[in-house]
């Protein structure tokens, strides 16, 4: 699986953004899809996932209430929308695949995008 991700960009404070990742693979169906992001001078952090068939999400304490995950299996994307956003938001954002062999939530992903930046000015 190939992940792209894109939408990023700079901000105010208080607005809100869509993050999309598309995929290319013939089993992307299968994959529990999740979104990351590392900060700088910081660690990466665990923002949201979804699972396969996008029945269930689940989201990192500090974004969650702001962000809402979504995928399109037809169209081989996984979204992540952020909302009242904060300069403590900027970061740069990866979206991430795990096979269905990783459990739920995944304990590890298996492939990763190369990350788009999010700048939140106050």
């Amino acid at each position: 699986v190939q992940l792209q991700a894109s939408g990023g960009g700079s901000v105010q404070a208080g607005g809100s953004l869509t993050l999309s990742c598309a995929a290319s693979g013939r089993t992307f169906s299968s994959y529990a899809l999740g979104w990351f992001r590392r900060a700088p001078g910081k660690e990466r952090e665990f923002v949201a996932a979804v699972s396969w068939g996008g029945h269930t999400t689940t989201y990192g304490d500090s974004v969650k209430g702001r962000v809402t995950i979504s995928r399109d299996d037809a169209k081989q994307t996984v979204d992540l929308q952020v909302n009242s956003l904060k300069p403590e938001d900027t970061a740069v954002y990866y979206c991430a695949a795990a096979q269905i062999t990783k459990g739920w939530p995944p304990f590890e992903y298996d492939y990763w995008g190369q990350g788009t930046l999010v700048t939140v000015s106050s």
